[in-house]
Formats: structure tokens, sequence, C-alpha cells
């Protein structure tokens, strides 16, 4: 494979493709992973290595549990579960791991700020990187907000009612205008923001101590209940409806709705570039913080529903009118204090991630330099945290975001989604070319002439480009409107073998999510007819099928021991594990309601006219040269030696740090 100038500008690199060609090319152009070459030297660019198992442990809890448990399971167990409650949660919580093994590997693999967005970029491309970054955003912003405004209402709980708050934090109503602003909800998010400013290490620690407050809470749930269930014999489990008083079916309706319960641990991925070692504390921390949502899930669930019958749960305060019924009235402002700090440590948890998110994408130049400021003092993007605050404290004072609580969950499952698939790329089709800054051409130019003496002639044949399309036979080097120069040693029928498995693997890959999109859609769509609706099914099943026997067969690439950084976990039984979190997310992406997805849909067209007008043309990879990536070490090497050092250690590393930090 040549080494091929990726730049769009003048149409450079287009490979004769016209426009059309060069706007493929920008969408699919993918950045390196974080290495020794293209690692920022400036420190003030770093953020701060701080963290361990247990930072991580208390960050995924304490966003993933939120005070939806204290109103899910009453909800969930009177119009699906029943009584089995208990396993709607764990097959909920089997369902998050396959996601959970998703990001633990490419966390371990590729451990620097951004998370989703960051591991579509490397194994996707450009274009689908932007719209999860642009997705996530929504996420966050529309999260935090949603969550402080419904802090004021249980806040007040404790102090009697909901008219007890302090006027200047409760909740008014604006004359004449109909809208009622939160001042409490505000406050919150202000204060929040202000101490993930403060650094990483100390809004942790307070983010474990609030944490802790829920988790004792749900304790006292499970440790008190269960005494009074020992005590009254359990009443909730000796119902004449059995335990699956709405069958098998109603069971898995109650996993798909509790399964938003769990997300949150892909906060954990979005700090990664803070973690002491990456490649043992993230997988352990998402993991860890994983099985304990799920345990405690599952045992305030086997509580509740047995402590009362299903028919008889109060659908707002389950858990508070489960120990009412029993006398322990008093069981409520214990109960109140763990949904507060519920809501407040998940409250962090929303607001932590979008900074880093905006920081990653301002590196690559897909947002203005200001967000990818780093405050030397406390090394955290202190400015894209302030405008974070500020945009998620005006949207909670002004705006109930009730209603757009949906289009947070596009965010994830589409994250959650395309994390699956990077995880498929990585193991089969994983990027043999990576780019290097075009100040190197020299370099280039003389590991080039290194291999033209006994370079093999390989003219007429076919080399797949950075596209992943066939085309004429590329160079060794490529410069704008240049002509063909050497080709690399290699034996022209291992090159056709390797490429060939490249291509089955990638088509593939590519067949089988259409095919989870066609199936899932036609299983979702009940107003279709219903022939026609078998009939999309069966496609859509044959090509998933066909695509894991395919993946399965073939041997995953070699390359994969050596991609970003070696020796972290890897995810068991690809492709299946993958493949299934795909069909579930994209199941759930369907069932979210065309209403939601319009609302989604303005958000996304908004993107791409911010990355068309502006993210497409200042990206960091616009001029990048794109080599083979077993030769990337000898051409920095060749730099190194061409160069005296003060000149290498400043221009080019100012340069491989403006192309490819």
């Amino acid at each position: 494979m040549g080494f091929l100038v990726d730049s769009q500008r003048d149409g450079g690199g287009d490979g004769g493709y016209g426009m059309f060609g060069c706007c493929v090319r920008t969408l699919v152009r993918r950045k390196q992973v974080d290495s020794v070459h293209t690692k920022p030297e400036r420190s003030h660019q770093k953020l701060a290595k701080n963290l361990t198992i247990p930072h991580l442990v208390a960050i995924g809890v304490g966003s993933t549990i939120g005070a939806g448990v204290y109103i899910l399971v009453g909800t969930v167990a009177r119009e699906h579960s029943g009584p089995a409650l208990a396993l709607s949660f764990l097959i909920a919580g089997i369902a998050s791991a396959f996601s959970a093994f998703c990001y633990a590997e490419l966390a371990s693999r590729c451990p620097s700020a951004g998370s989703a967005y960051h591991y579509s970029y490397i194994c996707v491309g450009e274009g689908v990187a932007w719209l999860i970054g642009w997705a996530l955003i929504l996420e966050y912003t529309i999260g935090g907000s949603a969550v402080a405004r419904g802090i004021s209402p249980n806040l007040a709980m404790l102090f009697g009612s909901a008219d007890s708050l302090p006027f200047f934090m409760a909740r008014q109503q604006i004359p004449g205008l109909g809208i009622i602003v939160d001042p409490c909800a505000a406050i919150l998010v202000l204060i929040v923001t202000g101490l993930l400013c403060v650094g990483i290490k100390e809004s942790t620690i307070a983010q474990a101590i609030v944490t802790t407050a829920n988790v004792l809470a749900m304790l006292f749930v499970i440790i008190a209940g269960s005494y009074l269930g020992f005590k009254t014999g359990w009443s909730g489990y000796e119902l004449p409806t059995g335990y699956f008083p709405f069958g098998v079916n109603g069971m898995l309706a109650g996993s798909a709705t509790v399964f938003f319960a769990f997300i949150g641990f892909d906060a954990v991925a979005s700090t990664a570039e803070e973690v002491k070692n990456p490649q043992r504390d993230l997988p352990l921390g998402i993991g860890t913080a994983l099985s304990i949502c799920c345990a405690l899930y599952m045992l305030v669930s086997i509580v509740i529903v047995g402590l009362v019958p299903y028919y008889e749960m109060d659908p707002d305060t389950p858990i508070s009118s489960a120990f009412a019924s029993h006398g322990m009235h008093w069981a409520s402002y214990v109960i109140t204090i763990g949904a507060v700090t519920a809501l407040c440590s998940t409250l962090m948890g929303s607001i932590l991630p979008q900074p880093r998110i905006l920081m990653a994408m301002a590196r690559d130049g897909l947002l203005p330099p200001f967000f990818s400021d780093v405050n030397k003092t406390t090394q955290v993007p202190v400015k894209s945290t302030i405008v974070t605050g500020i945009v998620a404290a005006a949207l909670a004072f002004f705006m109930d975001v009730s209603a757009l609580a949906g289009m947070v969950s596009v965010g994830t499952l589409l994250a959650f989604t395309m994390v699956a698939i990077s995880v498929l790329i990585l193991r089969y089709v994983p990027p043999d070319e990576v780019p290097v800054p075009s100040t190197l051409q020299s370099s280039i130019d003389s590991v080039s002439l290194q291999f033209s003496q006994s370079s093999l002639s390989i003219s007429g044949k076919s080399l797949v480009d950075d596209v992943g399309t066939l085309r004429e036979t590329e160079p060794l080097l490529a410069k704008k409107g240049g002509a063909v120069s050497y080709p690399l040693i290699k034996q022209v029928q291992d090159i056709l073998n390797e490429e060939n498995r490249r291509t089955v693997a990638g088509w593939t890959i590519m067949f089988t999510c259409i095919g989870v999109f066609v199936l899932t859609y036609a299983a979702s769509d009940l107003s279709l007819p219903r022939l026609l609706q078998l009939t999309l099914c069966g496609i859509g099943g044959a090509l998933l099928l066909c695509g894991l026997i395919v993946l399965t067969s073939i041997n995953q690439d070699e390359a994969r021991h050596n991609f970003g950084h070696a020796g972290g976990f890897m995810c068991p039984f690809v492709p299946l594990l993958p493949i299934a979190c795909i069909l579930i997310n994209v199941y759930l992406l369907i069932n979210l309601g065309s209403a939601t997805w319009a609302r989604v849909s303005v958000w996304l067209i908004i993107g791409v006219l911010v990355y068309v007008f502006y993210g497409r043309t200042h990206s960091s990879l616009l001029d990048a040269v794109y080599v083979p990536a077993a030769h990337v070490d000898e051409i920095y090497r060749s730099s190194r030696d061409s160069f005296p050092a003060t000149h290498v250690d400043g221009t080019y590393c100012r340069s491989r740090d403006t192309l490819l930090a």
C-alpha cells in the first residue's frame, strides 16, 4: 500500500473521483491512536492523571444510580414484570454488560478524552465521529438540566411540602409568560460546575461522598425491607397470578424499560485520559461499577415486590408507600435523602463528560480551539466546563426539559452502537494506514527511496486506498498532483490474500449492521402489512445470521494485538457479543418514538451545518499524509536523524501537535 496524501485543499488526493470523492474522503478519514509520536509535549495541554479504581467506581455508580430507581420499580412492576422485576433488572444488566465490555476494550486501548467520539474517529471516520460527538453534547446538556429540575421537588419534601423551600430557591411562575423558573436547579448546576473546575480528583471525591449516602439509603431499604418481609411473610410473592403475571414477554418488556437505569457507566470512559493506569483500571472500574449497580437494583426489587403486591404499588412513591403500609412512615425521609443524593450524584456525572468531549473535538480541529484549553493549575478544561455549566443552568432555570428526556437516550444508544461497531472494526479491519504531518514529506521521501532499490513492479495491479475502494496502483509516495513513485516491497499474493480477507470482513460488518436495522425495524413497526413484515424480518435475520457465521469463520486481523495501547482488556466472545450489543441498542433506538427522532433530527441537522462550514475545513487531518502503519516509526526516526534535535523538538513537534492532537 502506498503513502497517500489525504488533503481536501484544492481537491488534493481525490484519486480522480472529483468533488464527491473528496467529500467521501473527508467523512472517512481517521485519526491515529495517541502514541509516542503524537502525544502533545506541551504540559498545559495534558489532563491530570489522578484517578484510580475507587475514583472510577464512584463516577460509574454515581452517574448510573439516579432517583429513577426510587420510582421505576413501581411502574415496571405494575405494568410489565410483576414479582419478576428482579429478573428484568438482571436481563437489562446483562444487556448493559455487552456495551460495558466493548467500552472496556476501547477505553484501555485508546485512553484519551472523548469516549465514543474518540473511538469512532479512530475506527470509523470523521463524519460518524462528529455526529456521535454532537449527539453526546445534546445528551449531557439535556440530561444534566433534567436531573437538576428534579432535585428541587425532592428537596422540598424534606422540609414538609413543595412550598417549604426558601423563596429564592422555590419554583416561581413568570406572569404573562407561563414559564416556571427553577432557581434551585440553576444554583445546583453552577455549584457542580464550580466543583468540577477545581480539579478532577476533588470533584470525584465529592461525588464519592454523595454516592455513598445514596448507596447507604438503598442498603437501608434492603436491610429494613428484608426484616419486614421475613416478619410479615413476603405477601407480595404469595399471589394466585404466580411469578410471571404478564408472562415472559412482560418481563422482557420490563427489561427494555429498566435498561435505561444502567446508562451512566460510559461517563467512566470519558475520563480515560485522567486515569493513572488505564489498561488495568478502566476495565475494572467499569465492570465493578456496573456490577454494584445491578446488585443494588436487584436487591431493592426483590425486597419491594415482596412487601406489597405488585398491583397495589404506588407508581409515584413505591418504596415509601411500601414501608408506610407496614407502619414505617419515617422511612420516607431516609428514602427522600437517598433520592436527593442520587440526583446530585447523577448531576455531577452528567456534566463531567461534556467538557472533555468538547475538548477532544476542539483538539481535532472540529470545534474552535477555545474549548481545548486546559488550565495549567487544575489541569482540567475549565473553559469548556464553564460553558457547559452556564448552558445547563440556563436550561434548568427556564425550561421544563422533561419532555425532551427521550433525546438523552438517543445520544447514549447511538454511542453504544458505534462502540460495538468499532470493536468489530478493530478486530477484523483495524486501520492499516495512519496520518502523519505533511511537514514530514522529506522523511517520507527518504523512507521511500530506501525501498525503491529492490522494489517489485506491480504495474496494472490494484491496491486498497485509505477509503477502502479499489483504484489504480498507488505509489509509495504520492504528492499533490505528483507522478507515481515506487511501491513497497511485498509479495503480490500475500497482499491480495490479506486484502481479500479485509474486504470480506469489511463488507460483512456493513451487511450485518444493515441486517440488524432491517430486522429490528420490521419487528417494531406493527403498521406494516403482515407479509411485508415477515419478509423484511426474514431478510434482516438472514443477513444478521450470515454475517455472524462469516465473521466467526474468518480469522481476526493480527494487527489487533498491536493496535493502540496493547496489554489491556480484550472483549470476549467476538463477534457474537458486539453483534448482540448492536442488535439490542438499535432495537431500543427504533422504539424511542417518532416525536423524539424528529427533535433529535433538528439537532443533528444543525450539527451537519456546523461541520460543513467549520469542522470540515479546520480538521487537524486536513493536510495529513496517510502512510502504512508498519512504516510510521521509521519515518519519525528518519525525521529525527535528518534534522537537528532542537529543530525537530521545536518546529516538527509543534506541527504534530497541531495536526494530530
